[in-house]
C-alpha cells in the first residue's frame, strides 16, 4: 500500500474520526474544519501538522483549501465529515416534524448540505459522511442521494455500523454515507470493566484528562449509593421516548451510547466517570488529549466518532484506494 493518503476532515471535533484513520499508518490528516474553539485547539494539539480552520464550514471552499494546503480539485484522496446530528436524532425533542425541513430549513441540518458542497468542489476519491440513523428516513435519504448525484457521485451507499461490533466498549449505531460500500470485519469491543481496568485512580499525573470528576447534586447524592448496574438517576424527554442519564455502568457489558449530554456513574464507586474514563469507553488512546473546560471535554468525547470504529472504516477505505475499485 501507499504510505499515506491525503485526508480532509470536516466538522472534525476533537479528532476521533481522524484518530482512527491516522493510526492505521495509511492516512495523513492535512486539513480540519471545526467552528467550536476547544475542538479546533484540541485537534491541532493532537495533529500538529494539519492545517486547522476554526471557522464556520460555510466559509470554506476549494479556493480556501487550495490556498492553505496547495491541494486542488481531484488531488484529495478522502474527505471525512461529521455534520451535526441534532436536526435528525430522535433524542432531540425540538427536531422539525417534516423530515425535509430538518435538512433544508434547519440551519444545523443545512450544514450537511455544505459538507456535500465541499465534497463536490474538491472531488475526493472517497468520501465518508457520518451521522445518526435518523437520516435513513426515506425523504432525507432520497434528498441526500440527489444532492450527492448533483455533486458528481451517482453511487451512494448508506452503511449502517455498530461501534460495539468494531472494537468499541460502548454501543453506538451510526450511518456512514459514502461512495463505496463499507463492510468491515466485525471485532467485538471490550466490556466496561475491561475498558476501565487499566486506569489509575482519578487525580493521577497520567493519563491526561483524568482529574477527579464533578460531584452529583445534593438532590441526587442520597440515591447514588443505591443505584444498581443499569439504573439511572435522571430521565429526559427525547423526540419519541424518555432517555436515561447518569447511568450506573454494568462492568460486564458494553456502555450505553456516549453522548455530549451523557454522564455515567462508575460501576463500583459512587462518583461520575472522569473525562478520560469516558474517553476509554469511546476507544480513545491515552495520548489523545482534550483541551478546554471540563464540560467541553465531556462533550467532545461524546460527539466523536469512536476511533476503533473509524479505524475499521479507514482500513476498508484503504483497500478501495489501493485496488482502485470503488464498486
Amino acid at each position: 500500500m501507499r504510505q499515506r493518503y491525503v485526508l480532509l476532515d470536516l466538522f472534525s471535533g476533537a479528532g476521533g474520526y481522524a484518530r482512527g484513520f491516522n493510526d492505521t499508518g495509511l492516512f495523513t490528516p492535512v486539513l480540519a474544519v471545526d467552528s467550536f474553539p476547544p475542538a479546533a485547539k484540541t485537534y491541532k494539539a493532537n495533529f500538529p501538522s494539519a492545517v486547522t480552520i476554526g471557522d464556520d464550514v460555510k466559509e470554506v471552499n476549494l479556493a480556501v483549501i487550495r490556498e492553505l494546503t496547495g491541494l486542488d480539485r481531484g488531488e484529495v484522496d478522502v474527505i471525512i465529515a461529521s455534520p451535526p446530528c441534532e436536526p435528525f436524532t430522535g433524542a432531540n425533542p425540538k427536531r422539525r416534524k417534516d423530515p425535509l425541513d430538518r435538512l433544508y430549513s434547519d440551519p444545523a441540518g443545512q450544514l450537511f448540505l455544505h459538507a456535500i458542497r465541499i465534497i463536490g468542489e474538491v472531488r475526493p476519491r472517497v468520501f465518508v459522511i457520518e451521522n445518526v440513523p435518523g437520516i435513513m428516513e426515506r425523504p432525507i435519504r432520497s434528498a441526500i442521494s440527489r444532492e450527492l448525484a448533483r455533486a458528481g457521485y451517482s453511487r451512494v451507499y448508506f452503511n449502517v455500523l455498530k461501534a460495539e461490533e468494531h472494537g468499541t466498549p460502548s454501543r453506538r449505531t451510526r450511518v456512514f454515507v459514502s461512495n463505496i460500500r463499507i463492510k468491515p470485519e466485525k471485532r467485538r469491543g471490550p466490556t466496561v470493566g475491561q475498558a476501565l481496568s487499566d486506569l489509575p485512580p482519578p487525580g493521577s499525573s497520567y493519563p491526561p484528562n483524568h482529574e477527579y470528576p464533578p460531584e452529583v447534586s445534593k438532590r441526587h447524592r442520597r440515591r447514588l449509593s443505591r443505584l444498581r448496574w443499569g439504573d439511572s438517576l435522571i430521565m429526559f424527554q427525547g423526540a419519541k421516548r424518555r432517555i436515561p442519564n447518569y447511568i450506573r455502568l454494568d462492568p460486564r457489558r458494553h456502555a450505553p451510547t456516549v453522548m455530549g449530554s451523557s454522564r455515567f456513574i462508575h460501576p463500583y464507586e459512587d462518583r461520575l466517570l472522569t473525562v478520560r474514563e469516558q474517553a476509554h469507553l469511546m476507544g480513545f488512546p491515552d495520548h489523545h488529549i482534550f483541551l478546554g473546560g471540563r464540560d467541553a471535554q465531556y462533550d467532545m468525547v461524546g460527539e466523536a466518532v469512536p476511533p476503533p470504529l473509524a479505524m475499521a472504516i479507514a482500513l476498508e477505505v484503504a483497500k478501495y484506494l489501493e485496488e482502485g475499485d470503488l464498486e
